[in-house]
């Protein structure tokens, strides 16, 4: 029989750890509420503080399973975070935007974010497998979810729901991928009725980090070929990224 333990644990400890975070942070709000609050699409006032509260319980809880997972989910957290307030009034997004003005001689706050969550994901690979492509893919793979996760947040919900659906074949398994990704789920479902209450939302600094959670579970619990294409998929959507923000816009016929 395999022991489910090690996995319920994850998902607890990172859905009680992402509820705490999110009350205090309410409680807290450092800086002012201001500082936390953001229109979303629907022009209704949202906080961000589902964001940091996600990203430090995944954080956590994927760091008892490998430290070099935590590593990754919270550096992704970081850079998200930093592009949430830096990046706050930038229209640009996607990386042909950033790339165009580093071109130019401008450092955006995208830009550093897909440096640092790329350079974050390809040091989690190197210690998280021991050939030198595994560790190549691997860090394709942590970076390239990260940022998968991000292209569908564009309406309530939908990021959260995409970790938990994307999330729920790794149970299956086990072993430290299976533990992860309920480590990334857990984050994910304590606050995802805020998020489609549109009384929370993820931002940048929730949606990479639960995504790289994600990325560091597939690359614990897949061989060469796994990550393989797992790295090709997530480089084919990133090339595609309009069109992957496109389809998750989508709400189904009105009538």
């Amino acid at each position: 029989m395999i022991d489910r333990a090690p996995v319920t644990g994850s998902f607890a400890l990172a859905a009680a750890l992402a509820r705490a975070g999110l009350t205090a942070l309410r409680a807290a709000a450092p800086g002012g509420r201001g500082r936390w609050e953001r229109t979303n699409h629907a022009g209704r006032t949202v906080a961000l503080h589902a964001g940091p509260a996600s990203a430090v319980a995944a954080a956590v809880a994927a760091g008892r399973i490998r430290p070099a997972a935590g590593f990754a989910v919270l550096a992704a957290g970081a850079c998200g975070a930093y592009d949430d307030v830096a990046g706050a009034r930038d229209p640009r997004r996607g990386f042909r935007a950033h790339l165009t003005a580093l071109r130019e001689g401008e450092v955006t706050s995208g830009a550093v974010k897909l440096f640092g969550i790329s350079a974050a994901g390809l040091a989690a690979g190197a210690v998280l497998k021991e050939r030198a492509l595994d560790k190549a893919l691997a860090g394709v793979v942590i970076a390239g979810t990260a940022h998968l996760v991000n292209l569908v947040d564009v309406r309530p919900g939908r990021a959260a729901a995409a970790v938990l659906a994307l999330g729920a074949p790794g149970l299956l398994g086990r072993g430290p991928g299976a533990a992860c990704a309920a480590a990334a789920m857990g984050a994910a479902a304590a606050v995802l009725p805020d998020d489609l209450r549109q009384r929370e939302m993820l931002g940048d600094t929730g949606a990479h980090a639960l995504g790289a959670a994600l990325g560091a579970a597939i690359a614990l619990s897949r061989g060469r070929a796994g990550l393989a294409a797992h790295a090709a998929a997530l480089v084919a959507a990133a090339a595609c990224g309009e069109r992957v923000s496109a389809a998750a816009r989508w709400e189904g016929p009105r009538g």
